[in-house]
């Protein structure tokens, strides 16, 4: 009796385990705090949607996973021309721009194939973000908005946009903020270039772009394998290392103009 007493215990802990994150959830967030203006020195920038692209390579040893979101971004950038280091913002993208291609190949000896795209991958990938239509509207809505909260710059390669010449200037900087995915937030830096347009002694616009992969721990963020909305697979991160990474290194460019 005892043993089977124990056999039951044991089946319970493992059965409680089941498919549960290897590693701690990041805090979750329904969403982080808006655009903050410091200063009446900060100008707004408003970004603009068109031209804005993030994309990224996942790369695990049979199956290459490559992402890209166009033209899906908002928010607002507060900067200070005499001072780049007082830059704040939000920047949002729309999950539902996303569409993914693959690279497969039998095993890590072989060459990998041509890049094609999926419906099926697509639409794995919107269940495993809870963006698929079968999740509920609210939760669905805030699930598709990837955000960054600019809070502070770290380093500048100038400070002050004034002390540099032409209708293009660009500098390099290291930004800090929060980074949002799937409504779990975590601390993140960006080491970005940005290219100011000015039209006269006037900044009119602005274009980011990173100049490193910022790196989006899957698990952290508790994007995992999904068959429905609340239903986990059976398969986890892990079980499936061969096909797909865990880590999704993001590159970003976005565009905004003064308003």
């Amino acid at each position: 009796m005892r043993s089977l007493l124990l056999l039951a215990l044991l089946a319970s802990t493992l059965g409680g385990c089941e498919n549960k994150p290897a590693a701690p959830l990041a805090p979750s967030a329904s969403a982080l705090a808006p655009a903050e203006r410091r200063s009446e020195s900060q100008r707004p920038f408003g970004i603009d949607a068109a031209g804005s692209t993030v994309t990224f390579l996942m790369n695990a040893p049979v199956e290459k996973i490559y992402g890209k979101a166009e033209n899906g971004a908002k928010g607002e950038l507060y900067i200070d021309p005499a001072d780049i280091s007082k830059t704040t913002g939000l920047i949002e993208i729309d999950l539902d721009t996303l569409v993914l291609h693959q690279q497969k190949r039998q095993d890590d000896k072989s060459e990998f194939g041509e890049r094609v795209k999926s419906d099926k991958q697509n639409e794995h990938a919107k269940a495993w973000l809870e963006i698929s239509p079968d999740a509920p509207a609210d939760q669905r809505e805030l699930n598709r908005w990837v955000q960054f909260r600019i809070e502070r710059v770290v380093e500048t390669s100038a400070t002050d946009l004034g002390k540099l010449t032409g209708a293009s200037r660009t500098i390099t900087a290291t930004v800090e903020g929060e980074l949002r995915v799937h409504q779990r937030k975590v601390k993140k830096q960006a080491k970005v270039e940005a290219t100011f347009k000015y039209e006269g002694d006037k900044p009119v616009g602005v274009t980011i772009k990173t100049t490193a992969p910022v790196v989006v721990d899957l698990e952290a963020h508790d994007v995992r394998p999904r068959e429905l909305f609340g239903k986990l697979a059976q398969k986890t991160l892990s079980d499936m290392g061969q096909k797909v990474a865990k880590e999704a290194p993001i590159d970003l460019v976005i565009s905004a103009k003064a308003k």
